[in-house]
């Protein structure tokens, strides 16, 4: 499968490599391609420069992000939440229509530091902005609630826990589960929250994410929801 990610930072990088490694044909697309290739520091996370990684991982091919939209029949929008818009309109809204955009990002604020704040919350939600940007993309939101090394590998913690899912069409969402299925997650373990409306709830999840994280010391957990 011919897939698309947004993004070039690590999620879009740790997701690149999960899907190579599951046999898909891989685009990821910038701004810059020279400027991204010309990148000397590590990241927040002390990755290397993505030049650096791309070596390693020459089978995803670096394109702008039309030219990365353009390649996919399914899109990954891992850009950073307060620039998806635009990242987006770069790609060009002839690209993502009537494709399925996987949506991870998430609307935080790091301009007054750590923890950050959400720019969008309680009655609107990123992952609505960018459908009514683009009504006829079919958005899902997904994957926004976890450490991008568990979003590929959620058996990095042991037992059950839980992956949502936010869209407005049901075909999108079991296109988009099909790919999580091939992560490694468990059907069972993928809840249906409902239309896009719903990832408000989901993003709304970050400041206590967030929090845990620094309560915990690692960012490898998850949500585990517990019912009769």
């Amino acid at each position: 499968m011919k897939i698309s990610v947004l993004g070039t930072g690590v999620v879009g990088q740790v997701i690149s490599e999960k899907l190579i490694q599951l046999g898909n044909e891989v685009a990821i697309g910038t701004r810059n391609v020279q400027n991204t290739l010309e990148k000397t520091n590590k990241d927040n996370f002390g990755r290397p420069p993505f030049g650096e990684w791309h070596k390693f991982n020459k089978s995803v091919k670096l394109e702008t992000y039309s030219g990365a939209a353009k390649f996919g029949s399914l899109i990954v929008n891992a850009t950073n939440g307060v620039g998806s818009i635009e990242a987006l309109s770069l790609a060009g809204s002839e690209n993502l229509e009537n494709k399925v955009l996987l949506d991870i990002s998430n609307p935080l604020d790091f301009s007054r530091g750590i923890p950050p704040t959400l720019t969008i919350c309680n009655t609107d939600s990123l992952g609505e902005q960018i459908q009514k940007a683009f009504p006829k993309t079919k958005v899902v939101k997904s994957l926004n609630t976890l450490n991008a090394y568990l979003m590929v590998n959620p058996s990095i913690i042991s037992g059950d826990h839980n992956l949502f899912l936010s869209g407005n069409e049901k075909s999108a969402k079991e296109e988009v589960e099909q790919l999580l299925i091939s992560f490694g997650w468990k059907k069972s373990n993928l809840i249906d929250l409902g239309d896009i409306t719903t990832s408000r709830g989901t993003e709304m999840l970050l400041p206590i994410w967030l929090r845990l994280w620094g309560a915990l010391g690692t960012p490898e957990f998850n949500f585990n929801i517990v019912r009769n």
